[in-house]
């Protein structure tokens, strides 16, 4: 511990206060002041906001004593425990080069599966507050680099795995498209590829992966991450020779099971799939395979059929046990027409696929109230009509 971290900070009196406040209202508590005179009551808000964000995200830095937690910024840019477990999986023993650590989380869970991990970060403190906290945690091959990552990676020979995580906020501005990151990692794979015998660039979700791919030399795999139905990392593997078609893997993480699912562009392309009208079972994809954009594969892979070229949404006979979604069973199919006569319901969920009004629009005009069991899918289905599918989600 050094003078960029407050020591008084991890004082049993100090940490009870962090703990007992957690669920107490922190503006009143700064305007309160702080009880203890070494330390700050900024200092305290910080660490009672970053334990309180940790709780989900981070459940292991939130059970363990004498963990220093970071700005609101840092944390939030962290990857979570859920994604970082996934990563750790696609790296291989030997040593691996973090250009971007930041808080590191992911490094923890690369050090399980390394020799030695190299954390390299810009930010003093936090090169200090991570030293600190993998201490705590028992994890002993982590080095920490401060400084700048390029020049440290520059001066080195080779490593196994090099990971980074570009820096999507330049001078307060949110960007995503790789050459408006810091570093620019398309000005530097060159560089990372001839470091290393793979490179991991972690990228913004809502970056269109088909670009990513045009961008980067010899990507070798695209990994899509979603947490409970949300895209939350695109990963892109560069490998030292060019494939002629990279692998491509949906990861659906949740806290009970991870299902990983593999495709392929070339496929999706080739596949013609015939729309059919709606069943008994209505399905909904997760949000990694819609990002993905594996429409017609999703109906091989499944057995199950589309329901209009452009609505994704697809229907079964009998029920699909796994499916790669959200599965429901359909009470009845209305068209929209005659959903306009009716006496509309009071309450349900609203979603609309390929449909000409938004959700928030339709609960206005019919006045329905958000929640309940039944969902209401407002689409177009195989005949070009638009449609009112009421259904329950199983």
């Amino acid at each position: 511990m050094n003078n960029l971290i407050n020591k008084n900070m991890l004082k049993s009196e100090v940490q009870d206060f962090i703990h007992k406040n957690l669920k107490t209202d922190l503006q009143k508590l700064i305007l309160k002041g702080s009880p203890f005179p070494e330390v700050s009551i900024q200092e305290l808000a910080i660490q009672i906001e970053g334990k309180n964000k940790a709780e989900k995200k981070l459940p292991t830095w939130f059970k363990t004593e004498n963990i220093i937690f970071p700005p609101k910024l840092n944390l939030e840019q962290a990857s979570s425990e859920i994604t970082a477990k996934y990563k750790a999986g696609l790296i291989g023993e030997g040593n691996l080069i973090d250009l971007t650590g930041g808080y590191g989380v992911d490094d923890y869970y690369f050090a399980e599966k390394t020799n030695v991990v190299y954390h390299c970060e810009m930010n003093e403190q936090l090169s200090v507050i991570v030293k600190h906290n993998a201490q705590v945690l028992g994890i002993n091959n982590i080095q920490c680099i401060k400084g700048d990552s390029q020049d440290f990676l520059a001066k080195q020979t080779q490593f196994d795995t090099i990971y980074i995580d570009p820096s999507r906020r330049v001078e307060s501005s949110r960007v995503f498209l790789f050459k408006d990151c810091e570093p620019n990692v398309i000005e530097n794979q060159s560089l990372y590829l001839k470091k290393a015998k793979k490179v991991i660039i972690k990228a913004a979700p809502m970056l269109d992966i088909s670009a990513g791919i045009s961008e980067l030399k010899n990507v070798a795999e695209v990994h899509i991450i979603s947490v409970n139905n949300e895209c939350k990392e695109l990963l892109f593997i560069l490998a030292p020779i060019a494939l002629a078609e990279p692998k491509i893997y949906c990861a659906l993480l949740n806290q009970k099971q991870e299902r990983v699912y593999s495709f392929s562009y070339a496929e999706e392309k080739a596949l013609i799939t015939k729309v059919k009208p709606l069943k008994n079972y209505l399905y909904e994809p997760d949000a990694a395979i819609l990002k993905a954009g594996f429409f017609k594969s999703i109906t091989q892979k499944f057995e199950v059929d589309k329901i209009h070229q452009h609505t994704h949404l697809y229907t079964s006979e009998n029920q699909v046990e796994n499916f790669a979604g959200k599965t429901f069973e359909i009470i009845k199919t209305t068209l929209f027409q005659n959903f306009k006569a009716s006496k509309s319901m009071a309450k349900a969920n609203v979603v609309t696929r390929n449909f000409h009004l938004k959700p928030e629009e339709i609960k206005k005009t019919f006045k329905i109230k958000d929640g309940g069991d039944i969902y209401l899918f407002f689409c177009t289905n195989y005949k070009e009509q638009k449609v009112v599918v009421e259904v329950k989600r199983i």
